[in-house]
């Protein structure tokens, strides 16, 4: 196979419009270096629109592209220095496979950005076609094509936090469109005035159209909510409100266990002490046989849940309570029954369940609108779970802003 052969299947292979190779070579220990040209003897001037055929000077640098198989490709190139007839000054072409001042090609970087997606920054780098640094500037540069200032079409929306730091206080809030469960933006922070910032920049014609909106139980949220949404509902999530009440019965058994092990210690009487251990048998690794949903049990759990009820009478009637709880927002799908049945736990579940009754009464016209469509944080959750995973798997991010075009990429990312 002669070179003119040779040149043209390197420039079928290398694919790139309006290029092709006019040599080629291969360094050991490098890789190979293709110098190529575009085939077009002008170029437009970026001010006045004018084809100038006027070539001013060559400029040569090499840059990075997608490797051969296992073989690193590097591309020479001639990024032209044109003056334009019309207007008289002077421009550089413009080459569509790579941005001005980048080392590589903007296919590598789509295929990078991949990769981070996947995995992280470091085990990347660790492959090394592209460096820590080029990492970083190709998702800066990413990040500036994601178009998640201002949703335009929202009409739900999800409003939740997660620690960056875990045991640290340092949250930030996370916003995200219910129907598309996609991430909306990730924020620097969790207070009302972070949040209030961002909305506003929204503007109030996204705002307005905004129907919905599912919050933890935090009130800063929902004055955020009620100041700048005139028309949107604010739906307190079921999600958190059965935490409350999970948190609260779990709170007794570990009360109940406790006692139990005291009067162990003071027993005088050794029948007593056995009856004392027998209850603590019964509770003891109780914790998640109590807070599953009784259709997620299996039959040794069933058993344990037996055991459980037979030793402590008010765990007993608190799960009962509990699994209503779930019933009512699981098989309700109606406003005038859900209220009806509501109601009707909260008066029985007042002395079992102060705190979280408190809390439901509180925000009884927030959780009841829960009945109108059945917005929930579901999808608010398992995005908080991915980034969660991003999070962990991020070392490689250096700051705040990082992190966030890293989670945003996942789901603004065009693959």
């Amino acid at each position: 196979m002669n070179r003119k052969q040779n040149i043209k299947i390197l420039t079928e292979l290398l694919d790139l419009k309006d290029v092709k190779v006019i040599s080629h070579r291969l360094h050991v220990g490098i890789g190979m270096i293709l110098q190529i040209e575009s085939i077009k003897s002008y170029s437009t001037c970026p001010r006045c629109g004018t084809k100038s055929h006027r070539l001013h000077q060559n400029h040569r640098y090499i840059v990075k592209d997608l490797p051969f198989g296992e073989k690193p490709v590097f591309l020479e190139i001639n990024r032209r220095q044109f003056k334009c007839e019309e207007c008289k000054k002077l421009f550089s072409e413009n080459l569509d496979f790579v941005s001005q001042k980048r080392t590589y090609t903007k296919r590598l970087a789509h295929k990078i950005i991949q990769e981070v997606i996947e995995n992280d920054i470091h085990s990347v780098a660790d492959q090394g076609i592209v460096t820590t640094e080029e990492i970083e500037r190709m998702l800066k540069d990413a990040s500036k094509e994601l178009s998640d200032d201002k949703p335009s079409l929202i009409k739900r929306l999800g409003i939740d936090e997660i620690a960056l730091v875990k045991g640290k206080g340092n949250y930030c809030a996370v916003l995200i469109d219910l129907d598309t469960s996609k991430l909306v933006t990730i924020l620097n922070g969790r207070t009302q005035e972070v949040v209030k910032k961002t909305l506003l920049e929204w503007g109030s014609e996204v705002l307005q159209q905004i129907e919905e909106v599912s919050i933890d139980l935090w009130v800063g949220y929902k004055n955020v909510v009620t100041e700048l949404m005139p028309n949107a509902q604010v739906v307190a999530d079921r999600f958190h409100v059965m935490t409350q009440i999970n948190q609260e019965l779990d709170t007794q058994r570990k009360r109940e266990k406790r006692s139990l092990e005291e009067l162990i210690q003071k027993a005088q009487l050794s029948s007593k002490k056995a009856e004392y251990e027998k209850a603590l048998s019964g509770l003891k690794n109780s914790k998640y046989v109590l807070l599953k949903n009784d259709s997620d049990l299996n039959e040794e759990q069933i058993n344990k849940l037996s055991e459980v009820k037979n030793v402590s009478p008010v765990l007993k009637e608190m799960h009962e309570l509990k699994e209503k709880f779930r019933k009512i927002f699981n098989k309700t799908d109606n406003w005038y029954p859900g209220v009806f049945k509501l109601g009707m736990w909260l008066s029985k579940a007042k002395k079992c369940f102060p705190k979280s009754n408190n809390t439901i009464i509180r925000w009884f016209d927030e959780i009841i609108a829960y009945f109108d469509n059945g917005t929930n944080s579901g999808a608010v959750e398992g995005i908080n779970n991915k980034i969660k995973l991003i999070k962990r798997s991020g070392y490689g991010f250096i700051n705040f802003d990082n992190f966030r075009v890293r989670c945003l990429l996942n789901w603004h990312f065009n693959y």
